[in-house]
């Protein structure tokens, strides 16, 4: 199994976290509705376990294990290009696919402007006017990494497990860059934590 699973599940430190902006994620969303949605990360069991509650096509995209992206040398296509096709390969979403909701928990954190905008273009054909997403950001951007990995314990509710080892590539960007950068997403509410993070939904802006 992937390394990044397998940390979790020996993590002895798992904890919740009570959240305020999550609920408004699902906000409108019911039993009865079939919804879609992108998630950001391992399969971790409380969250297979959470949206088995829903009429839920799920997809998972551990993009944490590209950490930390590079771009060959001897590539031909622009940064933003390669880029671009390389978080589509990576997400293998079906051509049909739109999404409700995206969890990007704090993948932000480990992307530059140039990788930002070209998540934001591969997601793109994939979203529509009501979809909407959920993350956190550092509020000051030479916090050090806080090594989360995040599952969804119920609706209000965050698992989170600390990761055995710090992610490559962590380089937050500042508020305004990142709200540049996201230009499929505008930030709807953002709370600031005790520990320093921010965290965010966001809605879609086509």
């Amino acid at each position: 199994m992937r390394n990044t699973l397998t940390s979790a599940r020996k993590a002895q430190d798992a904890d919740t976290q009570a959240s305020s902006l999550l609920p408004r994620l699902f906000d409108g969303f019911d039993e009865e509705q079939r919804i879609t949605v992108l998630h950001i990360g391992p399969a971790l069991p409380e969250t297979v376990e959470f949206f088995s509650g829903f009429r839920c096509r799920l997809y998972f995209a551990d993009l944490f294990e590209e950490l930390p992206l590079a771009i060959p040398e001897d590539v031909e296509a622009s940064p933003d290009q390669y880029l671009e096709t390389h978080f589509r390969d990576a997400l293998a979403l079906p051509p049909d696919a739109r999404l409700d909701a995206c969890l990007f928990w704090d993948l932000f954190n480990f992307l530059d402007t140039t990788a930002v905008g070209a998540l934001m273009n591969a997601l793109r054909p994939h979203m529509h006017k009501h979809s909407r997403g959920h993350g956190f950001v550092m509020h000051n951007n030479r916090a050090p990494q806080t090594r989360h990995l995040y599952g969804i314990e119920d609706s209000a509710t965050l698992r989170q497990r600390r990761r055995d080892q710090a992610l490559a590539g962590y380089a937050p960007l500042g508020q305004g860059q990142l709200k540049t950068a996201l230009s499929c997403f505008t930030v709807e509410r953002s709370l600031l934590l005790p520990d320093k993070r921010l965290e965010l939904l966001l809605q879609a802006r086509l």
